[in-house]
């Protein structure tokens, strides 16, 4: 476990060890639970779809696109349980493959009305 206090900030980094150096990795998704077991019960979300959930989300730049950085603000789940888990998903694609699901960002899909 890694001990912090309320709002203090978080930085996180996730690296792909690959021998093909034309890799990017992307996060996608990440979400906070109080079991570590459970991901779909008393859930929240700081990133979803490649889009920021919680106000203190904030990605980093990197140097390398092999290397995804971010940071948030740490947080309890109504002060009832001592610890939160996370899960993350990342996308490996290849680099400059502008059509890929990295290169696109934020994927909110708004379904359309409709009409009579």
């Amino acid at each position: 476990p890694y001990y912090v206090d309320l709002k203090q900030n978080l930085f996180l980094e996730a690296s792909l060890h690959s021998s093909d150096s034309n890799l990017v990795v992307f996060v996608d998704t990440c979400v906070a639970s109080p079991d570590p077991h459970n991901f779909e019960i008393q859930t929240y979300d700081l990133i979803r779809h490649g889009c920021a959930k919680d106000s203190t989300y904030s990605p980093y730049y990197s140097p390398h696109s092999s290397v995804a950085r971010f940071s948030f603000s740490a947080f309890s789940f109504i002060n009832q349980h001592p610890s939160v888990y996370l899960k993350c998903e990342l996308v490996v694609c290849k680099e400059r493959d502008y059509s890929s699901r990295c290169y696109q960002g934020c994927a909110s899909r708004y379904k359309r009305r409709v009409s009579s």
